[in-house]
């Protein structure tokens, strides 16, 4: 999951809900500091790390819920691009020459990451994400605010380009969870997903080569601390006031949609409108080719 997703979100508008006359309630704000968002992938990865520190051999290579990957790819994957993340903010020009032949190559992105990660045992894994993820914030908390920094597409601003690691972070920790049988603790720490989840709104389109539909998409959410978050996902044009189609329930499960890891038929959210169904059914927070998504667990389990 690279971050070419940034070329698209930036032409996506997150519109004030009341602007529609729909209330006044706002998208919680992002973290003031670039230190603030940091700490917030620190508390992620310390979350994800307590989940796996104490696994056997067998436990890390106990296939997960996203076909052909055990819990060591996982984790590797996310040590990987932790890695790459150094390189693109030390050394951009090495980064930039590895981006191109990655994106000029024919095979397959993710076959450098799981081969490394295969030849090692499950503690050797742990320690080079632990390695990679300590270096990644440690150079990341050197950036200004207003810098920016190449990827896989675009260059990312700092604060976008740190979002994008904890969105990851989450997304395959909850792969990980829910492998091992783990409840995690929904915190507010989703808003950082929820709202990457929204403005990814035309690349889930873009991605599959089709518009997106005009119509906006009021998304309303209830946060684990029972605040209200409120965006409206609009094409970036026709958001004036009147009825739209709305998604509507509590932050875990937007978020779980949005990253693919549930089927919309397996959570609570309340979906109206042929514009909200069309996209919870393609929504993707993450970036690269359009994702397969999760089948419905009954169907999944037949």
């Amino acid at each position: 999951m690279h971050a070419i997703v940034w070329a698209h979100l930036r032409r996506c508008r997150v519109v004030h809900p009341g602007s529609l006359t729909l209330g006044a309630v706002v998208p919680p704000p992002p973290p003031s500091t670039l230190t603030d968002l940091l700490a917030d992938l620190v508390a992620e990865h310390e979350d994800l790390d307590r989940i796996v520190a104490s696994l056997d051999e067998a436990g890390w290579n106990r296939p997960t819920p996203a076909e052909g990957w055990a819990v060591r790819d996982q984790i590797s994957h996310l040590a990987f691009f932790d890695d790459t993340a150094v390189m693109a903010m030390t050394d951009p020009e090495a980064f930039t020459a590895l981006a191109e032949a990655a994106m000029a190559s024919s095979g397959d992105p993710m076959a450098e990451h799981l081969r490394r990660g295969r030849a090692m045992a499950g503690r050797e894994v742990l320690a080079w994400w632990r390695a990679g993820r300590s270096a990644m914030v440690e150079h990341a908390g050197k950036l200004d605010e207003r810098a920016r920094v190449p990827w896989f597409g675009p260059p990312m601003g700092a604060m976008s380009f740190v979002s994008a690691r904890l969105m990851e972070t989450w997304a395959h920790g909850q792969d990980v969870a829910d492998t091992l049988g783990v409840t995690r603790t929904a915190t507010r720490r989703l808003r950082h997903v929820a709202h990457l989840g929204v403005r990814a709104r035309p690349y889930a389109y873009a991605v599959r080569g089709r518009q997106v539909p005009p119509a906006p998409v009021l998304v309303e959410l209830v946060s684990p601390e029972g605040e209200r978050w409120d965006w409206v996902a609009g094409a970036g044009e026709g958001t004036g006031a009147g009825p739209v189609d709305r998604v509507s329930g509590n932050a875990l499960d937007f978020c779980l949609v949005v990253t693919q890891r549930r089927n919309v038929a397996d959570t609570g959210l309340e979906v109206r409108g042929r514009a909200a169904d069309d996209w919870m059914a393609i929504a993707q927070a993450f970036a690269g080719p359009p994702g397969p998504g999760r089948p419905p667990r009954a169907r999944h389990d037949a």
